[in-house]
């Protein structure tokens, strides 16, 4: 559904591109073709411009309960152009037209990684990481959650297929699983229902722990599940992230949230941080760039690296035959 709502998007864009080149020919008949098309292809591109520009804008009008280290006019316009870049390529080519969420990647004897996207977006978000992880020669699986809109308990039972399905196929009994943004809610859902003895790690990119000021925005019983009310330090969490939290143990070894510092989504970016997790943060990052950026997917291929070692040496231990 999300690749369908991708492509429709990106035929008005370039239809309302269209409509703009045509209004430039006619009301400057002299004007080359190059130049209509272009007016009309750089006012889309604006207006997504603006978009991302606002979105850094907004997340830092809900303040923060942390200082946020301050960062150079000049890494701040990498980080801009950095995340619009990100947005672009994964809503105007790998949403509407390369997920990955067809079949599985299976290599012999990998512990398998399970991908769990975010709001609004599909398995095409992955399409950087799995390049990596193929690379590395680790099994994989991308799903599509949907509906988009839906309560995240209801992503609960597709979380089961998918596992159940990747165990079946690598012969192995557990799985990792990185989620981004929502994803990484809805795995620790997941965890709520079903225990954690077939996750080997739960690797979070960029999850509002704690919900965000910009959920209020969205549309959907999930937007609702992430909002954050009020701004920081006085800002509360919706009703359904403070059962989660209360639901949850600790689990050092097997939780892990990396997240940006400068997250132009999560807001405020400590709502990323969670309790009794190992908390990795980075710093000059957007939201949609996390899952490409070279430095986070190096960390991320650590902790999974990790997580199999450690995975392989409880099986090979003499008390996992007692």
């Amino acid at each position: 559904m999300i690749a369908r709502l991708a492509r429709t998007l990106l035929l008005l864009q370039v239809l309302v591109a269209g409509l703009i080149g045509y209004a430039v020919s006619r009301h400057l008949p002299s004007a080359p073709v190059w130049l209509a098309t272009g007016c009309g292809i750089g006012f889309v591109f604006c207006i997504r411009a603006l978009i991302a520009a606002n979105n850094f804008r907004l997340a830092r009008s809900f303040g923060d309960e942390v200082p946020v280290p301050r960062l150079g006019w000049r890494r701040v316009a990498r980080m801009y152009l950095r995340e619009l870049a990100a947005t672009l390529i994964s809503t105007s080519w790998n949403m509407p037209f390369r997920g990955m969420g067809a079949a599985p990647t299976i290599f012999p004897n990998s512990l398998p990684v399970l991908l769990i996207h975010g709001y609004g977006c599909n398995s095409g978000y992955w399409r950087c990481l799995c390049r990596h992880l193929r690379q590395a020669r680790i099994s994989f699986q991308a799903v599509d959650l949907e509906p988009p809109l839906a309560d995240i308990d209801s992503y609960v039972p597709q979380i089961s297929a998918a596992i159940a399905a990747l165990c079946t196929a690598t012969g192995q009994s557990r799985v990792i699983i990185v989620g981004h943004s929502m994803g990484g809610l809805v795995a620790r859902a997941w965890l709520r229902a079903n225990g954690s003895d077939r996750i080997a790690r739960l690797i979070t990119l960029g999850t509002p722990h704690d919900g965000t000021g910009l959920a209020r925005f969205g549309v959907g019983e999930n937007s609702r599940q992430m909002r954050r009310t009020g701004r920081a330090p006085h800002s509360i969490c919706s009703p359904w992230l403070t059962a989660l939290k209360a639901s949850e143990g600790t689990g050092e070894t097997l939780l892990v949230s990396i997240y940006s510092r400068h997250d132009n989504i999560v807001a405020p970016h400590a709502s990323a941080v969670l309790a009794g997790a190992r908390n990795i943060a980075f710093d000059g990052i957007g939201h949609v760039a996390l899952a490409s950026d070279p430095a986070v997917i190096a960390c991320v291929l650590t902790e999974i690296g990790d997580a199999m070692r450690m995975d392989a040496n409880a099986r090979t231990s003499p008390l996992a035959f007692k």
